[in-house]
């Protein structure tokens, strides 16, 4: 991308959508002149112009929840950047993934990010590190388990049962996959390829 040919506003900025990788939503928006395009695209992560503080703001240098690029690209009118990311933690101040309201997408991508942290960080008295110290065997059992007790719920017409049987099975599914080193995301890949 040659930043010199992007148009930038009469301050010499130009503003910058943030999009998750994985979950496709929109993260936040900022604003970046030439030198924070530059810095972002020789560091790989996210630098903006802070318009409050006149001066460049790496997302995450104070809270660590840094933005890693995966790609970045110019609208066609060469007056808008769309920067994709793999973000380190929450993107907005409030602590939420999002800077525009929470979704299904971001609550399944924290319950991921919780399970994930309780493999790597094994927790006393948590259940799911628990079931990670058990190994993969217990884990397999369990979502068998579970898909049992799904099935004879859907039998019934107890809707909240089955809506709780459903949450179970899920959550022991999204523990199964990331006891094998995968993601939610590597299963909408093989589905996207099936599409016709």
């Amino acid at each position: 991308m040659n930043t010199e040919e992007l148009k930038y506003d009469a301050a010499g900025l130009i503003p910058c959508i943030i999009q998750d990788l994985e979950t496709k939503n929109v993260l936040m928006l900022g604003y970046m002149n030439i030198e924070a395009i530059n810095k972002t695209i020789s560091e790989g992560r996210v630098t903006f112009f802070s318009r409050s503080r006149q001066r460049l703001w790496t997302k995450g240098e104070t809270s660590g929840n840094f933005l890693s690029v995966v790609s970045l690209e110019a609208d066609c009118d060469q007056d808008t950047l769309l920067i994709s990311v793999n973000p380190e933690g929450p993107v907005c101040h409030t602590g939420s993934r999002t800077c525009f309201g929470p979704g299904q997408e971001e609550t399944l991508a924290e319950l991921e990010s919780t399970i994930r942290d309780r493999k790597q960080n094994i927790q006393s008295g948590s259940y799911t590190s628990g079931l990670f110290e058990k190994g993969i065997n217990a884990i397999a059992q369990k979502v068998g388990e579970e898909a049992v007790e799904l099935i004879i719920e859907a039998k019934d017409h107890d809707d909240n049962k089955f809506l709780n049987e459903a949450a179970d099975l899920l959550f022991h599914y999204l523990i199964l996959l990331q006891a094998r080193g995968f993601k939610l995301a590597d299963i909408k890949n093989v589905l996207r390829k099936r599409k016709k």
